[in-house]
């Protein structure tokens, strides 16, 4: 079994997983691949299979959140160092794979983000409603934290062993992990690094942020957010007082 596990949640994506899978084999990156199907009405499961990786299927749709955290949970059963999460549309490039792994695989940081909207991340458009609200939210999670946040709603992440045990656990939301979550690791302090990467516009009306959802993700974002700043951060494990 290799070291690091490739997680990739997916939802009705089965004219997309196959490619994104196929081309993350190709980079022969020494690591495991794992689809979670969350209860497609397609065959996106019968996709993924086919092309080479594990798949877990809910039998209903759960959600991002708890979708990942299904993932995160098979990585810290299987004993997996090292996970590389990104999605299964294909906004995230396989050939920007390594880049984001490599520095938690050398002991660089803990969490290595990729950002769309650092220097160098080749010029991401998305919508100007989407940007202003990313802008914000990472505004104010740097005023709760004192920590620059560039990109909190990507979701192509390198994480460790220990930020794959905390993922697993309750702390981690079951819908929307996104700037919450980006200040419960800083506030841990775990060794959060943002690189720049390129990644490719989502297709129209897929995104979890956007919608008749977006009310709901800024309402439930900023109570999660004043939860996250005014609760006792996780304890990274590294960190725990011997009795």
């Amino acid at each position: 079994m290799a070291d690091a596990l490739v997680i990739i949640p997916a939802y009705n994506e089965e004219h997309r997983i196959g490619d994104v899978v196929r081309e993350l084999r190709a980079l022969a990156l020494d690591a495991d691949i794992l689809v979670v199907n969350d209860g497609s009405r397609d065959r996106t499961a019968r996709a993924a299979r086919a092309a080479g990786a594990t798949v877990i299927s809910h039998p209903y749709n759960l959600g991002y959140g708890a979708t990942l955290q299904t993932a995160y949970k098979y990585a810290l059963r299987q004993g997996s160092r090292y996970v590389l999460q990104m999605d299964a549309d294909g906004q995230h490039p396989p050939e920007e794979a390594r880049k984001v792994l490599d520095p938690v695989r050398r002991g660089e940081a803990d969490v290595v983000i990729g950002s769309r909207f650092m220097a160098g991340g080749g010029g991401y458009e998305s919508p100007w409603a989407r940007r202003v609200g990313i802008r914000l939210f990472g505004a104010l999670a740097r005023a709760l934290t004192g920590a620059r946040m560039t990109d909190v709603t990507s979701g192509f992440i390198a994480v460790n062993r220990p930020v794959i045990a905390l993922f697993a656990s309750e702390l981690f939301p079951a819908d929307f992990p996104d700037a919450d979550v980006r200040m419960m690791l800083h506030m841990a302090g775990y060794r959060v690094q943002e690189i720049p990467v390129q990644m490719k516009a989502g297709p129209p009306n897929k995104s979890m942020h956007g919608g008749a959802l977006a009310l709901w993700y800024i309402a439930k974002m900023l109570i999660s957010m004043a939860i996250v700043r005014s609760s006792r951060a996780p304890v990274r494990p590294d960190k725990e007082e011997t009795p």
